[in-house]
């Protein structure tokens, strides 16, 4: 995984704390906020980053970064 994409307008689901813990603690991996990421469905009902072009969900931010430590190992 090189690199994490984070809408800004998901950061009202509560993601803001899962971007700045997983740039603490990851800081090898590249983190980039954009203003869209053009998967408005997902953004409204849930959390999510793109990887890879794939978005990776969930129904918390907490359930996200779980998800997200799993990913790295």
């Amino acid at each position: 995984m090189k690199k994490i994409k984070y809408c800004k307008r998901n950061f009202k689901n509560g993601l803001k704390p899962v971007y700045k813990e997983m740039k603490d603690r990851y800081p090898d991996i590249k983190q980039k906020k954009s203003d869209c990421l053009g998967n408005c469905k997902t953004c409204k009902l849930e959390c999510f980053v793109v990887i890879k072009s794939e978005p990776i969900s969930a129904s918390s931010p907490d359930l996200l970064y779980k998800r997200l430590k799993k990913m790295i190992g």
